[in-house]
């Protein structure tokens, strides 16, 4: 397979605060059941997809050099590393017409860092079947199958009942719904969840981005052909703080599916986006005395009494004790103490932002 793969790399994990930090961020701590981070994990999925010379990580100036000693397989020249963060488009975008640069017309595929999945061999024969829609022409993304009427996911609207493994045109993208309209999506069998996963041609994306998004576009070409020469980091000064914040989903894909120029490979491989405490707490715990406990490298021990429905991550080194309480998430870091009803925990993020805007930066 003449693929290229793409490793967007950023955020900061505000509804895993205090655990996930700006300056050590998720994707970086070891929340796969192993030691590996879950950018390892990535690339470890990765490796039979593509060859290290053809990985790139787009990442922030912050963790670039977390980013290469995690995985010093990846040469230095495809770290792409962004000086602010403008959203998906701008990485991705940076991305794509980097190795346009590179390889004229290669495929590339895209795939968030901080993502767990499962079953990595129906993962990898998943991609191959977008690859190949992707060498047709076509802007593929991989759809993940509902397993319940999530609402903190957008969805992919099919143009038919949803096929494991079978191409098929995306209708729409649409928004995170409500409970109601989430439960009718499932049922109907013709939508996805959106997992933020593409793949497509690298001069083809590009020509769509330069038809609906000009203002990105521009910027990061100029940005790209000046990346592999000692004009960078002038050319990337002038031009990167200039490109709007937009997601790729709304400045190219939206409008492209909209046209019948998006299909979809619907996947079920065990995919879970560690997004806040009670995925992890589902995902990576063991079960103690009615606590669901998350083990990190620096892990204390935790004690509950007549205690229900408590996540506990014991991340500080120190004993964690609860007694007589119930549905409450627990994270114990050396500088910060989240306790957090589990029904808020989508919330949390709301706690970095006060942070953030009180000036108390150093906690974020």
């Amino acid at each position: 397979m003449d693929l290229h793969v793409v490793v967007p790399a950023g955020g900061s994990g505000t509804r895993l605060w205090p655990l996930s930090r700006a300056t050590n961020p998720k994707f970086l701590h070891p929340l796969t059941g192993t030691e590996r981070s879950l950018l390892q994990a990535t690339f470890d999925r990765l490796a039979p997809l593509a060859s290290a010379e053809r990985v790139h990580v787009v990442t922030g100036t912050a963790h670039a050099t977390a980013v290469a000693r995690q995985l010093p397989e990846v040469p230095e020249r495809n770290i792409l590393i962004e000086p602010l963060a403008r959203d998906s488009c701008a990485a991705i975008a940076l991305a794509a017409a980097v190795i346009e640069q590179r390889s004229p017309g290669a495929v590339m595929a895209s795939f968030a860092a901080d993502h767990l999945i499962k079953d990595t061999e129906a993962f990898g024969r998943t991609v191959e079947e977008a690859v190949r829609g992707a060498a047709e022409g076509k802007l593929m993304t991989i759809g993940i199958t509902p397993t319940r009427p999530e609402t903190g996911y957008g969805y992919l609207q099919c143009s038919e009942t949803a096929e494991l493994g079978v191409q098929q045109q995306v209708l729409e993208f649409k928004e995170k719904p409500d409970l109601a309209t989430a439960t009718e999506y499932v049922e109907s069998g013709r939508y996805l969840w959106n997992a933020s996963m593409f793949v497509w041609r690298t001069d083809l994306f590009l020509r769509e981005l330069a038809q609906r998004r000009p203002d990105v576009f521009e910027p990061v070409s100029e940005i790209a052909r000046a990346w592999d020469t000692d004009d960078r980091v002038s050319v990337v000064e002038a031009l990167w703080a200039t490109i709007p914040k937009v997601a790729v989903e709304y400045a190219v894909m939206e409008p492209a599916a909209a046209d019948g120029l998006v299909a979809t490979v619907p996947g079920d491989f065990g995919w879970s986006d560690i997004g806040d405490f009670e995925t992890l707490g589902e995902l990576l715990s063991d079960t103690r005395d009615g606590a669901h406990v998350v083990s990190t490298p620096a892990a204390g021990e935790v004690v509950t009494v007549d205690s229900a429905g408590v996540i506990a991550v014991p991340a500080g080194g120190r004993l964690v004790a609860t007694l007589g309480v119930q549905d409450l998430i627990v994270v114990d870091t050396p500088d910060a103490v989240l306790v957090c009803d589990r029904s808020r925990a989508q919330d949390i993020k709301r706690l970095t932002e006060i942070l953030r805007d009180t000036g108390r930066t150093e906690y974020v």
